[in-house]
């Protein structure tokens, strides 16, 4: 890197969340890098959340972002986007309106991941790895490369071409489910699954 600055941010009233904020200057038309590490308090406040969430929306539109913290949603299962705590839904839904990229694939303390590698950009971090705990902490330290231009990656991953899809036959399908039986006695978080789960066959 050519140079970088840091700045710090809290929010919140009784308990803070507290952040760090690096710019890390990029090479002539690579653009910049910010680079937050961000600590977040298990009781902390809905107020305190979205301050956050705005910070991390308006700097991962304009450019790179690499989000770093433990933020505390140990009841988010990561493989099905889903989470049973209304402050772990709203999180998840800051990482999907800011499309960001979570890069840790296996959990750290007790089967949770509580602490979180986020990007906007595929290819922008790299090289992911668990070390031992730091002194008597029960968290794990995490190793990995922030790549000064984002490499162009071949993902593995399947998915679908919607420009050939038959939305009349996709329609079709999802009307023959008897809703009112198939979501009979759920709450919402069931009830969201549950049409996911039809949803999912339907396109197959």
């Amino acid at each position: 890197m050519t140079s970088w600055s840091t700045w710090s941010s809290t929010w919140g009233h009784e308990e803070l969340t507290k952040s760090l904020w690096v710019r890390i200057k990029g090479r002539a038309g690579t653009g910049d890098t910010i680079v937050v590490v961000c600590y977040r308090p298990p009781n902390q406040e809905d107020q305190a959340d979205e301050a956050l969430y705005r910070q991390v929306g308006a700097a991962s539109h304009s450019q790179a972002l690499v989000l770093i913290g433990d933020f505390k949603h140990p009841n988010t299962c990561w493989r099905g986007n889903t989470a049973g705590h209304k402050q772990s839904r709203r999180f998840l839904e800051c990482i999907d309106d800011n499309f960001l990229l979570q890069v840790i694939e296996e959990p750290m303390r007790r089967g949770a991941m509580l602490d979180l590698v986020l990007t906007n950009k595929e290819g922008q971090v790299g090289n992911v790895k668990l070390k031992g705990s730091l002194g008597c902490s029960d968290h794990k330290m995490v190793e990995f490369k922030i790549l000064r231009a984002a490499r162009r990656v071949h993902s593995k991953l399947t998915t679908l071409d919607f420009r050939r899809a038959d939305f009349g036959l996709f329609r079709d399908l999802l009307s023959r489910v008897r809703w009112d039986k198939a979501l009979e006695g759920r709450e919402a978080q069931d009830s969201y699954l549950a049409f996911k789960d039809h949803l999912l066959q339907a396109q197959e």
